[in-house]
């Protein structure tokens, strides 16, 4: 009776997250590194695709310096919407976690 019943909640739960649609304003993309590196070139190329498969304007900020931190950092604090992304290389993402005492909070 008890797993019944667990099955039936678990069932609805999905039905929750469609209480707004995604996105609901444009999406900013950050990139740790230069206008015109590899990484930026990369996600130029994605944005028009990215932009019509969502329907929404993708708009993309270089934050360099820091070997990407800062841009990690302001990602890692924006508003949990999913409306802010990082666009960054591995080495980011793991090399700089490794090197800060309290990682990306």
């Amino acid at each position: 009776m008890k797993a019944t019943l667990f099955l039936l909640l678990a069932l609805h739960l999905p039905l929750a997250g469609h209480a707004q649609s995604y996105p609901s304003r444009p999406i900013k993309v950050i990139i740790g590194q230069a206008a015109g590196g590899g990484t930026d070139i990369v996600m130029r190329s994605m944005a028009p695709k990215l932009s019509d498969g969502l329907g929404q304007q993708v708009v993309i900020e270089n934050k360099t310096g820091a070997s990407g931190i800062i841009a990690a950092d302001l990602v890692a604090k924006a508003q949990a919407d999913g409306h802010t992304l990082l666009m960054a290389p591995s080495g980011v993402m793991v090399g700089n976690v490794v090197m800060k005492k309290k990682g990306y909070s």
